[in-house]
């Protein structure tokens, strides 16, 4: 993400993005660096040839920044405080159909323990890259998904929709 930082923060910047989720970053390493435009990337990878997740922000809050988790090259997570609400933004980068289930069930598995790690009455926001498709429509999971998915639903997608009931959540993608 050299130039592609650069060009990322220009389209946030023309969008009037003031944080967003990355996923594939091929970065290697464990910092924070300014994009240009205003913005900032956190990011985390351990191979600059695949993986890494990200959350850039724009440079105004990082002041709001309490806590940085660099869990893995495929989750991470921030909180912010904003007038006294906290914010966890966490960015996941699910392994592809065709990985090994061990590969998959690790990363469910991270993600679970960032989310057990927030405390009740803080606000969560996920973005994230679960390669999986969740199927259309939503009948016996309506508690969880809107009826505007795609494709016929996979084991990856199916592990998204068990994710979002296991931590009452919404996947917001498919109400639309």
């Amino acid at each position: 993400m050299t130039g592609k930082g650069r060009e990322l923060a220009d389209v946030m910047e023309r969008r009037k993005v003031d944080i967003l989720c990355v996923q594939e970053t091929r970065w290697k390493g464990s910092k924070a660096r300014s994009i240009g435009a205003g913005f900032k990337l956190f990011y985390y990878g351990v191979d600059s040839k695949r993986n890494g997740v990200g959350v850039v922000l724009k440079e105004e809050f990082v002041r709001n920044v309490l806590e940085v988790k660099r869990v893995s090259d495929r989750v991470m997570s921030l909180k912010l405080e904003f007038e006294g609400v906290m914010l966890n933004v966490v960015s996941g980068y699910a392994p592809q159909v065709g990985c090994e289930l061990e590969e998959k069930e690790r990363f469910w598995s991270e993600l679970d323990e960032v989310m057990e790690s927030i405390p009740t009455g803080e606000r969560v926001v996920i973005g994230a890259d679960f390669n999986g498709h969740v199927g259309k429509g939503n009948t016996g999971d309506e508690e969880v998904m809107g009826k505007f998915g795609v494709k016929e639903r996979n084991l990856e997608g199916q592990m998204v929709v068990d994710f979002a009931k296991r931590m009452d959540m919404a996947v917001v993608n498919t109400y639309f």
